[in-house]
C-alpha cells in the first residue's frame, strides 16, 4: 500500500487551477496524489449528500483526473443534462437488470490504453448496512490499482487516502479492513448517513 503525497501536481489547465480555488475557497484542503497508472478504481466515501457530487466534480477538475463513472441509465440518456452527464464521463446502467455490469466494466477497462473507474461503493446517500460488492469484484476480476479518496467534511479535506496497487488477497475481510484503516475516522456531510466499511448484507 502506497500512502498519499502532498507534492504539488503536474501543471494542469485554467479550469484545474480554477477548480483547485474554488475548493480552498470554500475551506477544503486537497490532497494531491497522482492516479498510479493508466487503469484503476478510484472509490469514494462516505457519501451522504448531494454536496458530494459538487465537491467531487470539483476536485476532478483540481486534479485534471479523467474518469468515468456509472450512472442511472435514465439519467446518461434525459435530454440535455444526458449529454452533460457523459461528457463528465458517465455511462449508463440499468439497475433494473442483470447485464453483467461488472464483466462489461473489466473487458473495457483491461482493453483501454485508459480507463479510471470512480464510484461510491455506498451505492446511496441514505444509510445502508455495508458497502455494494460490484467495486470489489471488479478490483479482483482486473488486479488494477484501487484509490481509496474521502470527502471529509469533519476535517474539510477531499482526496486520496492512500493507494492498494492490487487485491493483497481474495479474502474479503482482510481488503474491507486495509480500507477502512484508510477511512475510519472519515464524516460525511451526514454522518449518520454514512454506510459502515463492511460488505453489504442484503435483509431478509
Amino acid at each position: 500500500m502506497s500512502t498519499p503525497s502532498h507534492s504539488k501536481p503536474p501543471s494542469q489547465g485554467v479550469g484545474s487551477r480554477l477548480a483547485r480555488l474554488a475548493l480552498r475557497l470554500a475551506g477544503w484542503t486537497v490532497l494531491d496524489v497522482d492516479l498510479p497508472g493508466p487503469r484503476g478504481i478510484v472509490v469514494v466515501y462516505p457519501h451522504t449528500s448531494n454536496w458530494d457530487f459538487i465537491v467531487g466534480i470539483c476536485f476532478k477538475w483540481a486534479m485534471g483526473w479523467h474518469v468515468r463513472f456509472w450512472a442511472k441509465d435514465s439519467l446518461v440518456h434525459a435530454p440535455l443534462i444526458g449529454v452533460w452527464m457523459q461528457w463528465l464521463g458517465a455511462f449508463s446502467v440499468n439497475r433494473k437488470s442483470s447485464t453483467g455490469l461488472v464483466g462489461k466494466t473489466a473487458i473495457d477497462m483491461l482493453s483501454s490504453d485508459r480507463f479510471w473507474l470512480v464510484l461510491a461503493p455506498e451505492g446511496t446517500r441514505s444509510y445502508v448496512n455495508g458497502w455494494r460488492m460490484g467495486f470489489y469484484h471488479l478490483w479482483q476480476t482486473t488486479q488494477v490499482p484501487l484509490v481509496v479518496t474521502v470527502i471529509d467534511y469533519e476535517t474539510k479535506e477531499v482526496g486520496v487516502r492512500g493507494v492498494l496497487l492490487k487485491p493483497s488477497s481474495a479474502d474479503e475481510t482482510l481488503e474491507f479492513a486495509r480500507i477502512e484503516a484508510l477511512l475510519s475516522n472519515a464524516k460525511g456531510c451526514k454522518p449518520a448517513l454514512q454506510s459502515p466499511i463492511k460488505p453489504y448484507v442484503k435483509a431478509d
